[in-house]
């Protein structure tokens, strides 16, 4: 394990950690935009630029790797002027459009602009302008801002394992789009949204509906498959705006689903808003006492039974019993598909390995599904093993980004 010294401070880190890492270990934080924990090292924004002793020039802390005896310094002059200078470059073609820009307050260019910028830009001329593409329904695009940093194109790689987006054109004329302007088709493309550090790609549903600083945020679970992904509620006043994730290693990682990012729609549109109650055949607006009297005329020395559905979150069966416990019935259950099974023995329903195990697995066996759409999240993981064993499949032939053996 090779031991630096960063800032006067020596650390020891892993092997094949990066300069960066190792600085984050001694609690330095390093500026960056391209850089990410789960996906590959690109180096392109040079943000993260450091000095070595006995180096020629600053490097680039996320892409070198952590050696024994390096001596790390990381805001000396040297350091200070190398990272105005990058700022300078990166802001000589971004537009300073930032009123009205969705990723205002949460900008990580902006933050660093904040803490490491220089004097003012001296650059004049014109600036580069990009055409807006159209990367389909969920993802809103505004191509001048882009920076370059390819998160974007290494999670459609590397995460979503679907190669949509790339880069054409060189150096000033970079441009990161589809290829042959076809849509993101993924059911993970919301999280490039996250990825992104400034304000390229946006949430096109929620484009201009509020400001981070106006919204109160609420940790909660997503309940939209069996995974259980951890979730942020981000509320203003009584109304939802938006499903972000929050990390968790066991589960989600950091990502989210498409279906689960974009469901919040359906706490605002189609909605009942009052109880209706069936009259001459029709239904008919009710009040709640008139409702509640109608359920109680017909449920009243009746024998009544509950059956949930696959998709029914803990809290509604929870409401579910303790309706039934009350209305004197003890006759519930989940299995619409008439399986039989009892529980009293938790293996006969849990099997030896939880999502975070997938991880650990040498092989797996998928039975009549399809992750890819069922749980597009899960799919990742399973991403994830194709790269150290196999995976079979019975059932119908489905395209799930990475090789399958189909039994």
């Amino acid at each position: 394990m090779p031991t630096l010294k960063i800032d006067g401070i020596e650390v020891e880190v892993e092997g094949g950690s990066t300069v960066l890492q190792a600085c984050e270990a001694a609690g330095i934080e390093i500026p960056r935009f391209c850089f990410h924990e789960r996906l590959s090292i690109s180096g392109n924004c040079r943000m993260c630029l450091v000095e070595m002793e006995k180096a020629p020039k600053l490097i680039a802390s996320c892409a070198m790797p952590a050696g024994d005896g390096m001596v790390i310094h990381t805001n000396s002059d040297k350091v200070r002027r190398g990272r105005e200078g990058v700022l300078e470059f990166t802001l000589i073609n971004h537009p300073l459009d930032c009123p009205v820009c969705d990723q205002g307050g949460e900008c990580d260019l902006q933050d660093q602009y904040l803490y490491y910028s220089g004097d003012d830009a001296r650059y004049t001329e014109k600036r580069r302008v990009v055409y807006k593409d159209d990367f389909g329904p969920l993802v809103k695009t505004m191509m001048t801002r882009c920076i370059h940093c390819t998160r974007c194109v290494r999670f459609s790689e590397e995460i979503a394992g679907v190669p949509a987006l790339g880069g054409i054109g060189r150096g000033d004329h970079l441009e990161i789009t589809t290829y042959l302007e076809q849509p993101f088709a993924s059911e993970l493309s919301g999280n490039v949204v996250d990825l992104c550090p400034v304000g390229a790609l946006t949430s096109k549903p929620y484009a201009f509906s509020a400001r981070p600083w106006e919204l109160k945020s609420t940790e909660t679970i997503d309940v939209h498959d069996a995974m259980g992904s951890s979730i942020r509620a981000d509320a203003r006043g009584r109304e939802v705006m938006r499903f972000l994730p929050r990390l968790h290693e066991d589960v989600n990682e950091e990502w989210i689903s498409d279906k689960t990012r974009h469901a919040v729609d359906g706490l605002k549109y189609n909605r009942l808003d009052r109880p209706y109650v069936r009259r001459d055949g029709k239904l008919q607006p009710a009040s709640w006492d008139e409702a509640f009297a109608a359920i109680t005329d017909n449920v009243k020395g009746k024998k009544i039974a509950a059956l949930v559905g696959d998709l029914c979150d803990l809290e509604s069966m929870y409401a579910l019993k303790g309706l039934m416990a009350a209305l004197g019935s003890d006759v519930i259950d989940c299995r619409q598909d008439g399986a039989k099974y009892g529980g009293k023995h938790r293996v006969g329903y849990l099997f030896n390995s939880g999502i975070a195990g997938i991880d650990e697995a040498d092989a797996c066996l998928l039975v009549g599904t399809n992750p890819r759409k069922e749980a597009a999240v899960l799919n990742i993981r399973l991403r994830y093993l194709s790269g150290r064993g196999p995976i079979a499949s019975v059932g119908e032939v489905e395209n799930l980004t990475y090789p399958v053996e189909h039994l």
